[in-house]
């Protein structure tokens, strides 16, 4: 680093040791893009709306509305990430999106934000085990034009030119990460570097070929070493043939551009150490991926069950309705139906739209995965908590309803408007249907 950064190594050396920023960017599917709706002394990120310096780090665990979704934490300089495809994307226009090592799912839900919503984001990790945390992300984030895979990344390079975006914040050595995450240093050593080197060209091979022509890649990390960052968008560059894109950041966010991309560093900029660099793929012909007739696994739902599984969802939802062979209902955006076939073909490990619940005979059992989604009625009967109450909800532990709510039979528990989960309200007693593994175990207070 010293050689890197010359004679503002000291400045670099003293934030390292300062306390990393807390940032969170909210959810504009469910509150407005304003700091009065979350912290009221929250400052503005510069490069990404919606997004927020908070003045210091709260208990996000024990805030129904980060339980909600109504925000994500994240750091800030990868949020960059937003204007940047919004200077070299037409991202008003639907487009089919890959984040190609996703998890836990900040870059996820930041596309799942910024994109049309007609758009499909295809958010894959190809460590099966961290499926779980980006699963629950994207569902809390409640939007229903995704879907979430477990591939390598040749996996994808098989629907060759299929994809108009793709991103790849690529495992890298961590470097940019050090203040906030000491596992990072311990973890970290001169073959590390080269080892992440490699494995990151192997993911990138995959990413150019999954891209169309004319379409955009971004390539990301959170570490400093050139060998990482420069070499490898020059072997880009140099190997496929891409055009780098120069973007046009304000001087005074304190970016660094660089000979590859652009660089953030934590004594020059209000977050951590994050590279950036974007890419445009030749024009040439692409080949056309014609989607099978049906579904390898799910079939269409009942037609007698439609109206019913309908019923629970927003008027203007145009959905079709598929079901599991373990009998979860799926409710599938139409307009994105022949994309999820396409993608059922590819890959093996795959989830897609949004699991609306399971019939028992007749009856419809809606599943936590509803509640959370923009796609839920807004009609359908509703508790609003207290901030105490919530918690308890969320800790799945005892209490009284408030006055006034339903009497009887599905309910939705809210806190501030926000969907936390289902109740079933009995003629005495409520049952809480909050999943288990969602339970809060820490201590209230």
């Amino acid at each position: 680093m010293q050689a890197l950064l010359g004679n503002t190594y000291p400045a670099f050396e003293a934030a390292m040791l300062a306390t990393a920023p807390v940032s969170v960017r909210t959810n504009p599917h469910k509150i407005p893009n304003t700091p009065d709706a979350l912290f009221p002394d929250a400052t503005p990120v510069p490069w990404c709306p919606g997004a927020w310096y908070l003045p210091e780090r709260p208990v996000f665990t024990l805030d129904p509305r980060f339980q909600a979704a109504a925000y994500y934490v994240q750091e800030a300089s990868s949020m960059f990430l937003h204007e940047a495809l919004r200077q070299t994307v037409e991202v008003t226009q639907p487009l089919r999106v890959l984040d190609l090592c996703a998890a836990p799912g900040g870059k996820s839900t930041l596309l799942a934000s910024l994109l049309h919503p007609h758009s499909l984001l295809v958010a894959n990790e190809v460590i099966r085990q961290r499926t779980t945390v980006l699963r629950e992300n994207l569902e809390k984030w409640g939007i229903p034009n995704s879907a979430v895979t477990s591939a390598g990344a040749n996996d994808f390079a098989a629907m060759e030119g299929w994809f108009d975006v793709v991103v790849t914040d690529a495992p890298c050595s961590g470097e940019g990460l050090f203040r906030k995450d000491p596992n990072a240093v311990n973890e970290w050593s001169l073959a590390q570097v080269d080892v992440c080197a490699a494995r990151q060209k192997t993911i990138l091979a995959g990413a150019v070929a999954a891209l169309k022509p004319g379409g955009v890649l971004a390539y990301s990390t959170c570490t400093f070493n050139r060998l990482e960052n420069e070499n490898n968008t020059a072997w880009l560059a140099s190997e496929y043939n891409l055009e780098p894109l120069r973007l046009s950041p304000p001087d005074i966010w304190g970016i660094v551009e660089t000979d590859g991309g652009y660089r953030f560093f934590p004594h020059r900029v209000r977050g951590e150490g994050f590279f950036i660099a974007l890419f445009r793929k030749p024009e040439a012909p692409n080949r056309s991926i014609k989607p099978p007739a049906h579904f390898r696994n799910v079939q269409h739902l009942a037609k007698n069950l439609v109206p019913e599984a309908r019923a629970w969802l927003r008027d203007d939802a145009d959905m079709r309705f598929y079901q599991t062979p373990n009998a979860d209902v799926l409710a599938l955006p139409a307009h994105l139906n022949e994309d999820y076939r396409v993608l059922d073909v590819f890959l093996k490990n795959k989830w897609f739209g949004t699991r609306i619940g399971q019939f028992k005979g007749q009856d419809f059992v809606p599943d936590h995965a509803l509640a959370l989604s923009n796609i839920v009625s807004p009609t359908l009967p509703a508790a609003e908590l207290t901030r105490e109450q919530a918690l308890l909800f969320l800790k799945k532990e005892n209490f009284e309803l408030p006055a006034g709510s339903p009497a009887k039979g599905w309910v939705l528990a809210r806190y501030q408007g926000l969907n936390l989960g289902w109740m079933k309200v009995l003629p005495t007693r409520w049952n809480n249907y909050l999943p288990q593994e969602r339970r809060i175990r820490m201590e209230v207070r």
